[in-house]
This record gives structure tokens, C-alpha cells and sequence, in this order.
């Protein structure tokens, strides 16, 4: 008998039809309660207005694919902003993390941005987000290509490439005349304060305390290198603890190992024991904790293993471009984070599969710069609402004048 349908067959067969014409049944109510539809362009030519970001942002809500994800995001980030505790009326807690090349690129004035108007609470980055923030108050990075010069030929200019940002060697040299001084001072301080303690009682709490730890050595940077440019020259303004567990990963561990040799037998101690127990308990007693965490790696779990004291963070928001097929923690979605109790199950997260450059300050622009007051001047974490009106007059009036002095400061 052959398989062949008959040329004559009025129906196709059940078989196929059972397959493919089979009929949904039983959706969970809720399932699809949004239709997919896109920016409605003939509305937008008939306003004779420009797209706003924000409007785009909510059409991208019903796009799909990350589209969809970025728009969770900036609801998530203003569920952050807008909570207040229902008795001491303090807000969330948003700690803020990024990766070195985060600062190389532009979004460096997004997170000056953000610490300049106290819209976090605390940062956590690596040894290039400390170091290419001071860098850039130095000399400039510059916009190249990622394959118009080979590695070779660049390592001859003497050239260094980040992705498709050029930074001259010189600028390395530049941050090297700035702050191994600072480092002798620093060192001399350490070495002043350790004689103190040893003359005075030795049971006291301050004979205990490390006197330099990496969120101290930044908020130290961040004043000395004196620039309104400068995320760190605004973290230490406003009291924001950055903190950085390897902060030796980079052009700042190259300093400091050649001042070991400067400044030998002493040696400058920087202790990264006091600032875990400082993040910790920062996170510990807070009221609600939220988590923005741009790239992945270190900065990542660092945050989110802060949070498992906490409980679990309350909000999460990922944006990086790592998968999670190789079980890397860079790449693992907030589930997984779930399944650790680094953020609580009942948790508002999301994670964006895209690049920070491009997504996040479009994230910014419909979520933090569009509120009013930021986290830390509506919740006391940084000032009051009333405080930071004053401050906001009183860092405008600075500007003029850092601009003027700022080179000769830096000497």
C-alpha cells in the first residue's frame, strides 16, 4: 500500500491538523494581557514634535526582546526612587556598581551625574573605575576605532586601546607625577597617626582601626584631585562610600607597587577587611536595598553578596551583555542570585542583555533625572531635600571657581 496521499483527498490530514491547527486552551488568566506593538511613528510626524526618550522608553515596553527589558528596568528604578519607608520615611537604598570600561566611555558624566545630585546611596567598582575617573582629570581619552589600528602598531605609539577608545601612554605617566606624592603624604599620615596610637592607650577602639582602606583612599583621591569633572570628587562631597576590593587591579596597583620601592622600609597598609565589614553593615541596615549593576565580574557579585546580610536586595536591575551557559557568575541572570539569597524571592528584578553605552542613559533620562529629589536627599541617607537645594546653589558657585584653579590644584 503506498504513503503517498491520495491525489484526490478532499482533507488534509489529521495528523497535520492535529499538530498544527491545534487550539490553545487553558491559558493562566494574566498570560497575555499586552499585545506587541511598536512607536507609532504617524503620531509622532503629526505632533511636528521630536520623540522624547521617555516616549520612546514606554513604546519600547511593548516591543519585545530587550526592548522590553529596558523598559522594566526604568520601572523598577523608579519603584526604587519612589519608595518610603511607612514609619521613618527613609527611601531605598540604591547601590550603584560598574565596570573600568564604564568610565573609559562617556557614561562617566552619567555617574557624576548621578553622585553630584545624591541619587545613590554607595558604589562599588574596580581599579580602572577609580583610576580612568582621575586619568580623565589629567588628560583626555579619545574616541578611535576597535580595528582600524592592530595592537602592534599602537603598542609602538605608545598607545593603549580600550574596545574603541584610545588612551595615550602619557596619560599614565601624568597620573603617575600626581599621585605618588600624594602616596608619601599619605604614608606620612599613616606613619603619624600609628605613632599617636602607640602613645596612647593601647586597649582603645582607634589603636584597632586600619587607617587607610580602599574606600578611604578613594574618598582621599577624590578630594585631592579637586575637579567638579570627577565622579570621586563628588562621592567624597557628598559622603558616598565608593568601595573597591581590588583596587590594586590595575594602573593604581602599578603605583603602588613602585612606591613600595620609593618609600622603603616603610610601606603604605591599606586594609580591605574594615571596608567588607563597612559595605556589609551598610547594606545590612538599610531599609530596602535596590541594585543597579552595570557589567559584570567582580563588581557584581561583590554587590549582591553584600545584599545576602541584607536578606536579599528588594530591586535589581543587571545590565550586561555575559551569558550564563559557562555558569559564570558574570553572565547569570537574577534568578540565580534568587536561588543564593542574594536577592529575595518576591524581588523586582530584571537583567538587560545589552551594551551600558547605549541603554542606560536612556535609563537615566525616564528614572533618575527626572525625579526631583534623588534617594539620598528625600530618604536622609545623604542630607535632606532642604540641604541639598543649598548644596546644589553652593556646588553651582564652586564650578566657576574649580574651573580657574583646578590645573595649578593638581600640582
Amino acid at each position: 500500500m503506498s504513503d503517498q496521499p491520495s491525489t484526490g483527498a478532499t482533507t488534509p490530514p489529521s495528523t497535520a491538523t492535529d499538530a498544527i491547527l491545534r487550539r490553545s486552551d487553558g491559558i493562566p488568566p494574566g498570560l497575555m494581557s499586552d499585545t506587541v506593538r511598536g512607536v507609532n511613528w504617524d503620531q509622532v510626524q503629526q505632533s511636528q514634535q521630536p520623540l522624547s526618550v521617555n516616549d520612546l522608553v514606554e513604546a519600547m515596553a511593548h516591543t519585545g526582546f530587550q526592548a522590553t527589558s529596558v523598559a522594566e528596568a526604568v520601572r523598577i528604578i523608579n519603584d526604587m526612587l519612589a519608595w518610603r519607608h511607612p514609619e521613618s520615611g527613609e527611601g531605598t537604598t540604591i547601590v550603584l556598581g560598574y565596570t573600568s570600561n564604564m568610565i573609559s566611555s562617556g557614561l562617566r558624566d552619567t555617574f557624576r551625574y548621578l553622585v553630584q545630585h545624591r541619587k545613590v546611596s554607595a558604589i562599588v567598582t574596580t581599579a580602572g573605575g577609580i583610576e580612568e575617573d582621575l586619568i580623565k582629570c589629567l588628560a583626555p581619552t579619545y574616541v578611535g576605532s576597535f580595528n582600524r589600528h592592530d595592537g602592534a602598531s599602537l603598542r609602538r605609539y605608545g598607545v593603549n586601546r580600550i574596545g574603541n577608545l584610545y588612551v595615550p601612554n602619557d596619560n599614565y605617566c601624568a597620573f603617575e607625577d600626581w599621585l605618588l606624592p600624594r602616596l608619601d603624604r599619605m604614608l606620612d599620615e599613616q606613619e603619624v597617626a600609628r605613632q599617636s596610637h602607640t602613645t596612647s592607650d593601647s586597649d582603645s577602639d582607634s589603636n584597632m582601626m586600619p587607617y587607610w582602606t580602599p574606600s578611604k583612599v578613594i574618598a582621599h583621591l577624590g578630594r585631592e584631585i579637586n575637579d567638579p569633572e570627577s565622579v570621586y570628587y563628588w562621592a567624597a562631597k557628598n559622603d558616598i562610600p565608593v568601595f573597591c576590593p581590588a583596587l590594586t587591579d590595575g594602573s593604581l596597583g602599578d603605583m603602588l607597587y613602585f612606591h613600595t620601592y620609593r618609600s622603603s622600609p616603610r610601606r603604605l597598609q591599606i586594609d580591605i577587611i574594615d571596608d567588607i565589614r563597612h559595605l556589609n553593615d551598610f547594606v545590612l541596615k538599610a531599609k530596602r536595598v535596590g541594585i543597579v549593576v552595570l557589567g559584570a565580574g567582580l563588581v557584581k557579585h561583590h554587590i549582591a553578596n553584600a545584599c545576602l546580610f541584607h536578606g536579599g536586595a528588594e530591586s535589581a536591575v543587571y545590565v550586561n551583555t555575559a551569558q550564563e551557559y559557562d555558569g559564570s557568575d558574570a553572565g547569570a541572570r537574577p534568578d540565580e542570585a534568587v536561588s543564593w539569597g542574594k536577592i529575595k524571592i518576591a524581588a523586582d528584578a530584571v537583567k538587560v542583555h545589552a551594551d551600558a553605552t547605549i541603554v542606560f542613559p536612556m535609563i537615566v533620562a525616564c528614572t533618575f533625572a527626572k525625579q526631583a529629589v534623588g534617594v539620598g536627599e528625600a530618604s536622609g541617607v545623604n542630607g535632606s531635600a532642604d540641604e541639598s537645594k543649598t548644596n546644589d546653589k553652593s556646588d553651582a558657585d564652586e564650578n566657576d571657581g574649580h574651573e580657574n584653579r583646578r590645573i595649578n590644584d593638581r600640582t
